[in-house]
């Protein structure tokens, strides 16, 4: 299948590690021209180097915590480039943690850096979206939006935030050819799964490497997704291929959701 990504101009957040850097270089493959955007300028470069494929690509350096200094950056960006035909939007999880400790320090952050930020950035790449009558706005959340997780209290909170956000935004961008679509990761091998399996192990009084094999067993699949599993799921949907997909949770987890 062409999945005809050639020439497309993608922004992958969270591009230095994890899903985001397996979906920036499978794109890149694809021959999209990508600019990734994380806040460490070093990490940014490495990954950089990583990428192949027949275009140019570049970075922008801004911290997710702080949504003034993302939209200027992004804001600078587009007077000098065009726009982007497809954005995806990726940050790390929040802090793990029981909900009824979290602070509202944590909450605010969490808002700030999964929906303010997806907004703000939205509100910036819709328009050359629309002109070119193309889009897509892929937000890589969590299967908690549809089963919360255990001891992920802030992040099962705002992840359903930003699952309704997209559900809303698909309405209001359909008919303009852009699409708003969330992909759910299962356990997958990053360093945010290793928090999660010494939070669980702690917890359970086991160690890590028997609490590793205790959730693998939690999937049908018996295993943890490779961060490339779940960027397939990102590269189709970002194609042409996938223009009738619209408004959908889908989850990349090996099954282990039990819900529809």
């Amino acid at each position: 299948m062409d999945l005809n990504l050639k020439d497309k101009k993608i922004l992958v957040c969270g591009s230095t590690q994890g899903i985001g850097r397996a979906a920036a270089i499978s794109l890149a493959n694809e021959g999209a021209k990508i600019t990734l955007i994380a806040r460490n300028e070093n990490k940014l470069k490495a990954v950089l180097s990583e990428l192949k494929g027949t275009q140019s690509h570049d970075y922008i350096v801004a911290d997710f915590s702080d949504s003034k200094d993302l939209k200027l950056k992004v804001t600078e960006y587009l007077k000098s480039n065009q726009g982007f035909h497809v954005l995806i939007n990726n940050t790390g999880g929040p802090r793990s943690g029981s909900i009824l400790k979290a602070t509202l320090d944590e909450f605010e952050l969490a808002f700030t850096m999964h929906l303010k930020c997806n907004h703000i950035l939205t509100q910036l790449v819709v328009p050359f979206m629309k002109k070119e009558k193309f889009g897509r706005i892929i937000n890589v959340i969590s299967t908690s939006v549809k089963e919360p997780i255990e001891g992920l209290g802030v992040s099962n909170t705002i992840r359903n935030a930003v699952g309704n956000w997209s559900k809303t935004l698909s309405f209001e961008l359909g008919s303009y050819g852009i699409t708003v679509n969330n992909i759910l990761p299962g356990f997958t091998e990053t360093e945010r799964l290793d928090e999660i399996i010494k939070i669980k192990a702690k917890k359970a009084n086991t160690s890590d490497k028997n609490m590793r094999e205790i959730m693998k067993n939690y999937t049908p699949a018996k295993r943890f997704a490779k961060p490339e599993e779940t960027a397939n799921a990102i590269v189709f949907l970002s194609s042409e291929a996938a223009g009738y997909i619209n408004g959908v949770n889908i989850p990349v987890d090996g099954g282990r959701t039990k819900s529809l």
